[in-house]
């Protein structure tokens, strides 16, 4: 089984990418193969909104028009059989890289052909907030929202502050291996 974290931070020794960590490496040792993303080092634009009526390829073909690293993201994602997507929290809202990928990834996701080899995957979000903490439940509120949009079967949000990660590093790597089992929400059954 293969597991993708789709990240949208930079600093992989941050606390988005300790906490991504600590879920990937309890994934890693129930048998999980573990593929990385870390957006920022991507080249990623924002959406085009190509057409005069503000869509595009996306909605018509299931795919982005624009030729940067999405295609080659979204063709990792389908492959995997789980994801885990981290963001830090910034003003109680996902990063902005996650949420140029997001934007993008719900527009082809609207047409079938978009969602084939995305909807029904499970996914854990993390939200992790770095300084007092507080925006992280509103963070996980909208990374669930547009994960659902998307077609993909949230199983758990998770929402970290700096005060609280070194005590939730374990229950994440206990969550990485509940992720392992493929879990399905109650919506996907």
């Amino acid at each position: 089984m293969t597991i993708l974290l789709i990240c949208g931070s930079r600093s992989q020794g941050g606390q988005t990418g300790r906490a991504a960590r600590a879920v990937t490496d309890g994934a890693a040792d129930a048998g999980c193969a573990i593929d990385a993303a870390f957006l920022p080092t991507l080249r990623l634009e924002h959406c085009r909104q190509c057409d005069d009526d503000g869509w595009g390829l996306c909605r018509r073909e299931g795919r982005c028009v624009i030729d940067d690293d999405f295609a080659a993201l979204v063709a990792r994602l389908r492959k995997a059989d789980a994801l885990v997507v981290a963001t830090p929290v910034y003003y109680s809202d996902l990063s902005e890289s996650l949420r140029a990928f997001l934007d993008r990834l719900r527009r082809t996701c609207i047409h079938a052909a978009g969602r084939e080899g995305v909807a029904g995957k499970p996914v854990l979000g993390l939200c992790v907030a770095g300084g007092g903490g507080g925006g992280a439940p509103d963070c996980c509120a909208t990374l669930q929202w547009v994960l659902t949009t998307c077609g993909l079967d949230v199983v758990d949000m998770e929402p970290v502050r700096r005060q609280n990660l070194k005590d939730k590093e374990a229950g994440l790597a206990l969550k990485g291996r509940w992720l392992a089992s493929r879990p399905t929400s109650s919506a996907a059954r």
